[in-house]
């Protein structure tokens, strides 16, 4: 089967990605605990803007080195604290590009998952045949590459767990369209 034969499934299951992602982090409560609100902003953000570092992520205490990694002084900074990561960009964050480029993601998913379906279902196939190949290969991708980063960079296991719960959501989104729409024999 031709991957432009799912054509319509892709868009529609971008489509419906796209917009319970936007409920979900714009409608219901459960992310609201993941990013915490700074007690004092101020206090960090104007030393930090006045290293102007260019943008980058950047985590603390870093020994810059391996070699530097066993020094008294790397070891006495890591074993004080405190730990930490921070992100920074190159510009401010533009809501409208960012919406843009996360639907963009969400198209290539569906196409990428539609291919791999495609590859082991035949058209006509049934719902029962198609719906696990693609809900087992969206949820893989909309969870499984964060989670190294979240992990090494921190990320608390809360926000990890909603995290993974979302790409569960999606991907779930993404077969059931699959899998509704798969073309007739």
């Amino acid at each position: 089967m031709e991957l432009t034969q799912l054509w319509l499934p892709v868009v529609l299951s971008a489509v419906f990605v796209f917009i319970a992602s936007s409920i979900i982090w714009m409608a219901l409560p459960y992310h609201k605990a993941d990013i915490k609100v700074l007690p004092d902003e101020k206090a960090l953000t104007e030393p930090l803007a006045k290293l102007n570092l260019p943008p980058g992520t950047y985590m603390w205490p870093n020994c810059g080195s391996g070699e530097s990694q066993g020094s008294a002084e790397f070891k006495a900074r890591w074993d004080a604290g405190p730990w930490g990561s921070i992100n920074v960009l190159s510009c401010k964050p533009n809501f409208g590009a960012n919406l843009g480029l996360t639907f963009a993601f969400d198209l290539v998913v569906a196409a990428c998952v539609a291919y791999i379906a495609s590859q082991s279902c035949e058209a006509g196939a049934s719902w029962e045949s198609v719906f696990p190949v693609a809900c087992v290969t969206a949820i893989l991708a909309f969870c499984a590459g964060g989670i190294p980063g979240a992990i090494f960079m921190g990320k608390p296991k809360r926000f990890m767990f909603t995290d993974f719960f979302d790409g569960v959501v999606y991907g779930l989104i993404t077969a059931a369209t699959l899998a509704w729409l798969w073309p007739a024999a």
